[in-house]
């Protein structure tokens, strides 16, 4: 699997948490604006459907005086290959 650079977490060089209680868990975060509550799930449905990843959590907004104002939000991890992880 290539990885998009553009994808990827920044790290500083010897940053290390392995041993700490609470770890780093990097995560990312997309959002689906639409004009219709249905339409934003719709629209997480499949891109979800065409992307390997874990779903980590998703919040909801509504975005008063805009044209798509429903914001489902969706916070994910990348599922990487074994021989990757």
């Amino acid at each position: 699997m290539e990885f998009d650079p553009g994808l990827c977490l920044d790290v500083p060089e010897g940053f290390d948490d392995s041993d700490a209680e609470s770890q780093v868990h990097p995560m990312a975060r997309k959002l689906f604006p639409a004009t219709t509550a249905a339409d934003a799930f719709r629209k997480a449905h499949e891109w979800v459907g065409e992307h390997d990843v874990f779903l980590v959590d998703v919040s909801w907004d509504f975005m008063h005086d805009e044209d798509e104002p429903f914001m489902l939000s969706v916070y994910f991890t990348f599922e990487l290959e074994p021989e990757d992880a």
